[in-house]
């Protein structure tokens, strides 16, 4: 066995594992770990693919920006597991369904492949992992995919957000639709008082003579 090989059976044994630690962990923030690590052993994969540029941006996008998003939603989050794992049996049919349609598709496609014997290999091919060739088609063919998918990643990270900044006991919150809302009369109130006379500190005081003493009283006769 060529050394090329037996890492495409590695690389390829650890995806298929971290995957279903993905799936089976019970703690979320080691499932976006076992997550990071099958990105990783993809990422392998394409670079002995020789698709270089694919592999680097999974690793840089996924791993260094995604999973980031997703450990900090699930840790600001602060779910509540015990809570969702009563619900798990009655949404485990549907799942099961999901992925039963899934995993036959995907070994459809890959039974196909391998009947369908050697093809001829498109000479564009060649450039598989080149950046120019790659660009060209992104921006050429696939424009229209690629804003669709740069508009959904936008609407992910503004979700995100907007669920850290719900109401939480521990930290201040206010709705803006209520702010919006406010009055004049519920901020401000004017009381009316009686005004009081003062001395005007610029005025100088006026020097009080002192009060003479009063005359004794005469003798009576």
């Amino acid at each position: 066995m060529e050394f090329k090989t037996f890492l495409f059976y590695a690389f390829s044994v650890v995806l298929v594992l971290a995957a279903l630690r993905v799936i089976t962990a019970r703690n979320p923030v080691h499932s976006a770990l076992f997550l990071v690590l099958a990105f990783f052993s993809a990422a392998g994969i394409w670079m002995l693919l020789k698709a270089e540029f694919l592999s680097i941006v999974l690793v840089l996008v996924y791993v260094g920006a995604v999973m980031v998003l997703f450990l900090f939603v699930v840790m600001m989050l602060d779910v509540n597991i015990e809570k969702m794992r009563e619900g798990f049996w009655g949404y485990f049919p549907l799942g099961a369904t999901v992925g039963t349609i899934i995993v036959l598709e995907m070994a459809g496609v890959i039974f196909h492949g391998f009947q369908g014997g050697d093809a001829d290999v498109p000479a564009i091919s060649a450039n598989i992992g080149n950046t120019k060739e790659l660009g060209k088609l992104i921006y050429t063919e696939y424009v229209y995919a690629f804003e669709i998918a740069a508009v959904i990643l936008l609407v992910a990270i503004v979700a995100a957000v907007a669920l850290t900044l719900r109401r939480r006991k521990d930290s201040k919150y206010f709705a803006p639709s209520a702010a919006v809302k406010v009055k004049s009369a519920d901020r401000v109130r004017i009381v009316k008082m009686k005004s009081e006379a003062k001395m005007d500190p610029v005025a100088p005081a006026v020097p009080v003579a002192p009060a003479t003493p009063a005359a004794p009283p005469a003798p009576q006769k």
